[in-house]
């Protein structure tokens, strides 16, 4: 096991099991997919992050890579997941388009939102070297020609399209950077 899959391993024991929502974020701290979970927060995140069993990992929506945070907002109750998820996705999907392939509608009743928790999952010295627009850029173009290989030889879907353009929209930032 690599150092950064044990550092990964070690700091999602920190994060909560209970059912709710939580956020993957990447080497800035900015969300870049939200999903909910009614098994537990820990065992779904770490389904992601190990690639096993998540959509998202195997569609190209995510890439792992880019993920240092993860953040989580436990519920007592299931019923409230549904209205929470919905309320983040639209909150951050207003800031920075998520990698979410499909829209949330904005609940219709005033959502409360549950204490965040925070894990950070990656040393801090190797989020501050993947933040290098040298490394970052190639990535991110990598990453943007997978979800289109993805689209044009498996599966043509509009939920797949809106993640490349949230993907495009980052490749643009880091070209910028990188410039």
């Amino acid at each position: 096991m690599s150092d950064v899959q044990s550092f990964r391993s070690e700091s999602l024991k920190a994060l909560t099991d209970e059912i709710g929502v939580y956020a993957l974020c990447d080497l800035d701290g900015v969300p870049i997919y939200v999903g909910q979970s009614v098994d537990g927060i820990r065992t779904r995140v770490r389904r992601h992050l190990t690639s096993a069993r998540s959509d998202v990992i195997a569609n190209r929506q995510v890439d792992v890579w880019e993920i240092a945070y993860v953040w989580a907002w436990p519920v007592r109750d299931v019923t409230d997941i549904i209205r929470l998820e919905a309320h983040l996705f639209n909150e951050f999907d207003s800031c920075v388009r998520l990698m979410n392939g499909k829209a949330m509608a904005v609940p219709e009743h005033r959502v409360d939102v549950p204490k965040k928790q925070i894990v950070q999952v990656i040393e801090e010295g190797e989020r501050i070297n993947r933040q290098d627009p040298a490394l970052r850029l190639p990535r991110q173009i990598m990453q943007y020609n997978l979800l289109v290989d993805y689209i044009l030889n498996v599966k043509d879907a509009g939920h797949l399209k809106r993640s490349l353009d949230a993907h495009f929209e980052r490749l643009v930032r880091y070209h910028q950077t990188f410039l």
